[in-house]
């Protein structure tokens, strides 16, 4: 069910589905809360599900400047405290994941699991921090329509872009919806996130980590390299899959979650 809930000076708008343990779902960029709909439909019948739409994106209001990803950690923090949800796990794809990174630095005793999807500790090289700032420049400037010119078959396998049409269509409107303005101040603060490598190892707190075997943006090495200095990781790579491996493989993603829910209850 559809919810709206003043924070932090916006107004975010989040699902909220179901009863029973709570799992939140952090969607990616430059998307909104209904790239987790294959998950909500297989889950929402026996956990509580949270899904909200972040900082800028999907029907939550619009910031200006720059949004750095404390910011969107801190959203959902609040937005928890005035649900009165003390435990949770924790589901962040892409930049969803990053920004479960700042949440557990401010909030560790918030989760109960967490779950890595096609996602990276490190911070941005020199030059990639020079690109994101170019990119939220364009963004502000052109829209997202070049932007989904250039890289929507970025974000989906081969396979996915030839036979599922239907994956396709909704990953475009996610994208053609998001303002560009949202999206240009998220690139900045992502420009800007920390490196949090050093804290993997203080992760005490099961994880999976999850990844799409042809994910060009977060390819499997990186996915490699966080469970091995997490204690305890699981790692699940999907074939036939990119970045969006919950859209392209929902049956085996919710199994691999499936899973890991029942063997850390």
């Amino acid at each position: 069910m559809k919810h709206e809930i003043k924070v932090r000076g916006i107004n975010m708008v989040f699902d909220d589905h179901g009863r029973g343990d709570v799992i939140v779902f952090v969607h990616g960029q430059p998307f909104n809360r209904s790239m987790w709909d294959q998950q909500v439909a297989a889950f929402k019948t026996n956990k509580r599900l949270i899904v909200p739409d972040l900082r800028g994106y999907g029907e939550t209001g619009i910031p200006s400047g720059t949004t750095l990803l404390d910011e969107l950690a801190l959203d959902i923090i609040h937005l928890l405290e005035a649900l009165q949800i003390t435990k949770a796990t924790f589901v962040g794809l892409s930049m969803g994941g990053q920004i479960l990174f700042d949440l557990y630095r401010l909030a560790p005793q918030l989760f109960h699991a967490m779950v890595l999807a096609d996602t990276d500790a490190k911070a941005e090289s020199a030059q990639s921090y020079r690109a994101r700032l170019q990119l939220a420049d364009n963004l502000a400037e052109k829209g997202m329509h070049f932007y989904i010119t250039q890289h929507l078959h970025e974000f989906l396998g081969k396979k996915t872009m030839a036979t599922q049409p239907d994956v396709v269509k909704h990953l475009r409107e996610m994208m053609e919806s998001t303002n560009p303005l949202g999206a240009a101040a998220v690139q900045r603060g992502r420009a800007e996130r920390r490196d949090h490598t050093a804290m993997l190892p203080n992760i005490h707190c099961p994880v999976l980590i999850v990844v799409g075997e042809e994910d060009g943006f977060t390819p499997v090495a990186v996915a490699e390299g966080m469970q091995a200095r997490i204690n305890g990781a699981q790692l699940a790579v999907i074939k036939d899959a990119s970045h969006m491996p919950n859209m392209e493989q929902p049956e085996i993603f919710n199994r691999h979650l499936e899973l890991f829910l029942q063997t850390n209850p």
